[in-house]
């Protein structure tokens, strides 16, 4: 039995542009980073277009910079956006 958790996500820059929303609070069975992004893109249209494999994502869990292996925990805010570039 897969016990579920609740995450709080927030999209920024051209993911929020292409999901037209900013956040919203998931029930998930998902145990890492990895698994949430996998069952996020398994809803298909723009989630599978803004989250796809292959494309430079950047997360953040609790506001700290991680990858996807970090381990989610009930209640935790996870934060997906583009690498950002200056110059």
């Amino acid at each position: 039995m897969k016990i579920s958790i609740k995450v709080f996500i927030k999209y920024f820059a051209s993911i929020r542009e292409t999901l037209e929303r900013g956040q919203e609070t998931v029930e998930t069975s998902a145990h890492t980073v990895a698994e949430l992004r996998d069952e996020l893109i398994a809803r298909g249209g723009a989630y599978a277009t803004a989250l796809a494999r292959g494309k430079a994502v950047r997360v953040a869990v609790q506001q700290t910079m991680c990858d996807e292996t970090t381990v989610l925990e009930d209640g935790a805010e996870v934060a997906f956006f583009p690498p950002v570039t200056g110059g």
